[in-house]
This record gives structure tokens, sequence and C-alpha cells, in this order.
């Protein structure tokens, strides 16, 4: 049985990545080489928000994911880091649709 998506190791940023189906966790949240579990109530609650502003899903992608305050900085800096952040969460909002 395959992966349904691929990563590769040195990706940065942040991303999507469905794992599977009918599991726990099928999605994950990649933070640079790290990851997180994404529940489907997570994932319905992110989708049922992503036409807010960019600025604005931000604050809300990190309340729903960013559990502790590491992660959450985590997130933040993430996206500091790797180019225009405004662009990678509209990026990010258009994943999370189609997910």
């Amino acid at each position: 049985m395959g992966r349904l998506g691929r990563v590769t190791v040195n990706e940065k940023g942040l991303r999507f990545e469905r794992i599977g189906t009918d599991r726990h966790y099928n999605i994950v949240l990649h933070i640079g080489s790290t990851y997180v579990p994404v529940s489907d109530d997570t994932l319905e609650a992110l989708k049922a928000q992503t036409l807010l502003p960019a600025e604005r899903f931000l604050d809300v992608l990190v309340d729903k994911i960013g559990y502790s305050s590491y992660l959450k900085e985590q997130i933040r800096g993430e996206l500091a880091v790797n180019g225009d952040p405004h662009t990678q969460i509209t990026v990010l909002q258009g994943t999370i649709r189609d997910l």
C-alpha cells in the first residue's frame, strides 16, 4: 500500500499532507522538518475558515493546531523564514479546501 502524498525530507515551510484515510489522523501539518497530526474535526474547522483574510486565518490556524506555546512559535517562525507569510497562508488555505 503506497502513500497518498510525497514529502521531500528537506522541504521547508508549512504544508499539509494526507497520509491516509480511515485512520485516527489522516492529515499532518509539516512545520519544516517536523509534523503535527491534524484531526478530521480540526481540518473541518479550518476548512470553514478558509475564506478569511490571510492574517486572520493564520490566527485561526495557530489557535487550532498550536496546542502549546512552543508549537505556536514554531508555526509562526517557519512562516517568517520561508518567504512571504501572506502568500504561504493563501496557499495553505487553498490546500485545506482541497483536502
